[in-house]
């Protein structure tokens, strides 16, 4: 029988990205006039991809920006990251066993982020992490990002179908509502970005550290 199909969110799921995106969207500020923020304001902005965070982030610190500007300050914060990806960036803990573990009991896994494309192509293999995923989807991909349920079931028909089961990882609202969507149970980790409390979510299970899914995943696909 095919294993089990899981896929997993990238910033604030499997990967700290935080202390590099944080670096880039401040330099931009700060080239701009700005003030920077903090981590805790990153925390409202990651996840919705570069334009929504940026907006957001001048916003926050002074006039919106007009859209024609935004387009301009997205490829000052491309530009800055792309050569900053890996600075700080690292997998949460227990990330890496526990995809191995997986992978060696014969589920199959994909990561599905609108983190654009080709800074997700970028970020994987410095970090080791691009072997261990049958599908590697991001933002530009498709013309739909998360939630829409199309690029869920993308990402499945690209790992070979469900199997006996999928289940969606990750930390924010925008992946339970890719659940949801989807029709697929969905597993949280509550040391994500979110602003809003992981238990607060509606996810089927919520757990506080990454080598908990294999069993909770089990909970949900028996």
């Amino acid at each position: 029988m095919t294993g089990p199909a899981l896929v997993f969110d990238l910033d604030g799921t499997l990967v700290d990205t935080a202390p590099d995106l944080l670096n880039a969207l401040n330099a931009v500020l700060v080239q701009h006039g700005r003030r920077t923020v903090d981590r805790k304001d990153l925390r409202h902005l990651v996840g919705h991809g570069a334009r929504a965070m940026l907006a957001e982030a001048m916003r926050m610190t002074g006039e919106p920006a007009e859209p024609a500007r935004l387009e301009a300050l997205i490829d000052d914060f491309i530009a800055h990251y792309r050569l900053h990806i890996a600075d700080e960036s690292r997998p949460f803990p227990g990330v890496t066993e526990t995809l191995a573990a997986l992978r060696d009991n014969g589920a199959r896994l994909a990561v599905l982020t609108n983190k654009p494309q080709e800074l997700t192509n970028l970020l994987m293999p410095m970090l080791d992490l691009s072997h261990f995923f049958s599908a590697i989807h991001g933002a530009g991909k498709l013309d739909v990002v998360k939630p829409d349920a199309r690029v869920f079931r993308h990402v499945l028909e690209e790992m070979g179908g469900a199997g006996n089961g999928a289940v969606m990882i990750g930390d924010s609202p925008t992946d339970v509502a890719t659940a949801r969507a989807a029709g697929v149970p969905v597993i949280v980790l509550s040391y994500g970005y979110t602003p809003v409390p992981a238990d607060k979510l509606g996810a089927d299970r919520v757990t506080d550290d990454f080598i908990d899914i294999p069993r909770l995943v089990k909970e949900l696909l028996r």
